[in-house]
């Protein structure tokens, strides 16, 4: 029984710690999770319009993703398949590595542990953070990863921001304020934001296919322990109930 305690203890603990982190990262909640198989739907047709263009998930095949997300394979490559790749085929972007430099300065990343590496809510906030800036070579800068050198291929969906600078001293670098739509998207502020969480959790589920596995067998690991628990005290009554 105190081992039991002790791990309830420490799960509880590394909880807390959990969102203490989330906390200090200063971004905010992006709400994101894998157990919604239509958000995750919505969050791959998202990816396949708009990222993987530029962005690969190498990691991933597009098989695994159709059995995992409850999707048919015509569905797959009649509505996300863009590269004639085939049904067992990893997900690559189409777009030639030495080409992607000579635009971009950059091979665009492999998104398959994106969310792994900097977290859903970084991510979350990133999407969120793109603004015009006629001095970088693409258009357009980002406050949470400043000169990136990434165009936003989702402006058309949350609309054109531009930067408020705040007031600054001769000696001090510019610094941005607040972002404002200047020019409307296809998407309220509310779609927008329901259409990033979407592809965020798409993301986060790319970065780790197997924990829809693994979160659906916890349940009935939690459930076999509880028993397994039950049946060790009702014997500890037992055996011991004649040893004074």
């Amino acid at each position: 029984m105190r081992f039991v305690k002790s791990l309830m203890v420490a799960l509880v603990l590394l909880s807390f710690a959990s969102v203490a982190v989330a906390e200090e990262s200063g971004y905010p909640n992006a709400n994101t999770g894998i157990g919604d198989k239509a958000s995750l739907q919505r969050g791959a047709k998202l990816f396949f319009n708009y990222c993987v263009g530029c962005h690969s998930l190498k990691y991933l095949r597009y098989s695994r993703m159709a059995a995992d997300l409850g999707l048919t394979e015509k569905q797959v490559m009649d509505e996300l398949n863009f590269t004639g790749a085939k049904f067992g085929d990893h997900i690559v972007s189409a777009m030639p590595a030495a080409d992607a430099e000579k635009w971009f300065g950059k091979a665009p990343p492999d998104l398959s542990l994106e969310v792994r590496a900097k977290g859903a809510n970084w991510v979350s906030a990133y999407l969120h953070s793109f603004y015009l800036d006629p001095s970088r070579p693409v258009g357009w800068n980002n406050t949470v990863f400043p000169n990136a050198s990434m165009p936003f291929p989702m402006s058309e969906l949350q609309g054109v921001q531009t930067a408020m600078m705040a007031p600054v001293k001769p000696v001090e670098d510019p610094t941005v304020e607040k972002l404002e739509i200047k020019q409307p998207g296809s998407m309220d502020a509310v779609q927008y934001a329901q259409a990033v969480q979407d592809l965020v959790s798409f993301l986060q589920y790319a970065s780790e296919p197997a924990a829809m596995q693994r979160t659906a067998m916890g349940a009935w690991v939690l459930i076999y322990l509880a028993l397994f628990t039950f049946i060790a005290l009702i014997l500890k009554k037992e055996y011991w109930k004649d040893v004074h």
